[in-house]
């Protein structure tokens, strides 16, 4: 098993690039790509691109898709554990980008809303485990995500869960993250989960806030950190790019200043380009 660990969604990205406002209703001239994606997907591609040893986690189904995101993130670096289940599909994400990079997602999470406890291999080697949110969002998974917490802690992991959604996260988050030593939302996530409150249930957070940088919480204050000047050409997979160089340096011992640097330099990489994954290595 890789030193990190990271659980939750693969999917495939469908992604559609149009110039001008889309015309509902009519059509709308598009440029469109398949890729491979999912938020937990996304963050180990990105970690394994940083240098990082990374071992992806997730349910996928008997199909092509499946076979093509292994494909690809395999030649990204990132070892694959994915337990192949035949009775629904493997998930799948529509993603609109505008002229401006901005995204707009209709996901279908497929077999990943079918995860299971039993999915996750031994531990051995491992020292952290970077649990996606939408496990913890889904009510389906979410006591599969919580039991999946719960044994990395029991074999001396470290943890740390995006809660992804401001939307969807509600009281039964803060429980279900309970005792968790990283927390990764971006600043809508924050808000919706009591702002400085969530230190009631986690040790720290590091806070997104796009082209307005980064900040850090815990018990000793707040640190902030501004954006890396880049040109945004996609934002599909930045908050999991800045999660990536974020937890590598955090597992390094970083300051919270060094930190949050280092997740906004991967966040403004991959703002840069489109899709949410870095190039292959291959």
């Amino acid at each position: 098993m890789s030193p990190v660990v990271v659980v939750g969604d693969t999917a495939l990205d469908v992604v559609v690039r149009h110039a001008t406002p889309i015309a509902w209703g009519d059509d709308t001239l598009g440029e469109t790509t398949l890729r491979s994606g999912g938020a937990a997907a996304n963050a180990a591609a990105w970690l394994a691109h940083l240098g990082e040893q990374v071992t992806l986690v997730s349910r996928v189904g008997d199909d092509a898709a499946a076979a093509q995101a292994r494909t690809e993130l395999t030649g990204r670096g990132v070892q694959c554990v994915f337990t192949v289940d035949p009775t629904a599909s493997t998930g799948c994400v529509v993603v609109l980008v505008d002229a401006t990079g901005q995204r707009t997602m209709f996901p279908d999470r497929g077999t990943n809303a079918l995860l299971r406890p039993t999915d996750l291999p031994p531990l051995d080697g491992a020292r952290h485990l970077h649990l996606s949110g939408y496990v913890l969002l889904d009510k389906a998974t979410r006591e599969a995500g919580m039991a999946i917490l719960a044994a990395a802690r029991a074999s001396g992991l470290t943890t740390s869960v995006d809660p992804q959604s401001a939307a969807l996260v509600d009281d039964t988050f803060l429980t279900a993250i309970q005792g968790i030593d990283l927390l990764l939302p971006n600043h809508d996530e924050y808000l919706a989960l009591g702002g400085r409150n969530v230190l009631d249930a986690v040790s720290a957070a590091a806070v997104t806030r796009g082209e307005h940088g980064a900040y850090w919480v815990d018990r000793d204050g707040v640190v902030e950190e501004p954006a890396v000047p880049t040109e945004c050409v996609d934002t599909t997979g930045a908050g999991d790019a800045f999660n990536a160089g974020a937890l590598r340096a955090w597992l390094r011992g970083a300051t919270p200043r060094a930190v949050l640097r280092a997740g906004a330099e991967a966040g403004a990489l991959a703002v840069s380009r489109v899709g949410a994954q870095p190039l292959s290595r291959r």
